[in-house]
């Protein structure tokens, strides 16, 4: 009898289906209200996506890397059931009158690399980024964003390579010519040596001691006019033009190797200062109507 009781058990195991989190699959996705990707100071990385309400089962995928303290919860907080999908690629939520709220924290995918943290992000969904506090400037696919004041910005259907620097140094070097003080700011982790300001042949020079880093030259336009060229060594370089305030203008490269870095603009103080263009203008609109009238007569 007993060894008729164990067949009978063994029987319902192999009959009845194991089903493990790998081999759950929800084909329709959730509809996301919202995706933030909060990055702190200290490079740790935290995801919070709200789920809308739906009266069947639906899955929501998880943003690639180590996933560590996983939740969902509704509304008001009350944890809900983890059903991961796959090897945490995403999660299943279940049927709710009320939103949910999946939250986790990122590992492994923010890296810190001579002095530059570097987030290589895919996620089709269109995701809200809070930056570190004091951060304004960071770069988008190599491309620079001043944020100023601003603590976060969207990517819609996100494919990016973030960059950004914590407590990039700022070092300022002054300029007088002619009577007059000007401050240019260089913000970079390399090192600055020999800075010279040469007002004959319209350029600023100095040398950087370290490879492959950001180099902000912020340039008061009165001392040297766009448009410009930059050199690494007399070999000419990219860079990017970014921010024209009207006063001050902000260019940025990021040299292989070490090296002279030379900036040439077209036009220094004083032979052509920044107002001469707009008053010449000025008398132009002044002088054609009369140039006009004159020869009407």
């Amino acid at each position: 009898m007993k060894i008729f009781a164990i067949f009978i058990i063994i029987s319902l195991i192999l009959v009845i289906p194991s089903i493990s989190a790998q081999e759950i699959n929800i084909e329709e996705k959730a509809k996301q209200k919202s995706v933030e990707v909060i990055i702190s100071n200290t490079g740790d990385i935290h995801v919070k996506h709200i789920v809308s309400s739906s009266n069947s089962p639906k899955q929501i995928d998880l943003i690639d890397g180590t996933i560590q303290n996983l939740t969902i919860t509704d509304e008001e907080g009350k944890e809900q059931l983890v059903t991961v999908i796959g090897k945490k690629d995403a999660v299943m939520i279940f049927p709710s009158e009320t939103d949910s709220v999946v939250e986790y924290d990122l590992e492994d995918v923010l890296l810190l690399k001579d002095n530059v943290w570097t987030l290589d992000f895919l996620y089709l969904e269109t995701t809200i980024f809070v930056i570190p506090e004091k951060l304004d400037l960071i770069f988008v696919n190599d491309r620079p964003v001043y944020m100023d004041d601003k603590r976060g910005f969207a990517c819609h259907g996100c494919q990016m390579i973030l960059e950004y620097s914590i407590n990039e140094p700022k070092n300022i070097k002054q300029v007088n010519w002619e009577g007059k003080e000007f401050l240019v700011e260089i913000r970079t982790f390399a090192d600055i040596e020999s800075f010279d300001f040469n007002q004959p042949v319209k350029k600023i020079s100095f040398k950087i001691s370290d490879d492959n880093q950001f180099v902000t030259a912020i340039i008061p336009l009165e001392l040297l006019w766009e448009p410009y060229m930059v050199f690494l060594d007399e070999e000419k370089i990219f860079f990017h033009e970014y921010i024209n305030n009207g006063t001050h203008v902000w260019l940025n490269m990021r040299p292989e190797t070490p090296g002279e870095i030379t900036i040439i603009g077209t036009t220094v103080v004083p032979e052509f200062p920044i107002i001469a263009p707009l008053a010449v203008g000025f008398l132009m609109i002044l002088v054609v109507p009369l140039i006009r009238k004159f020869n009407l007569r």
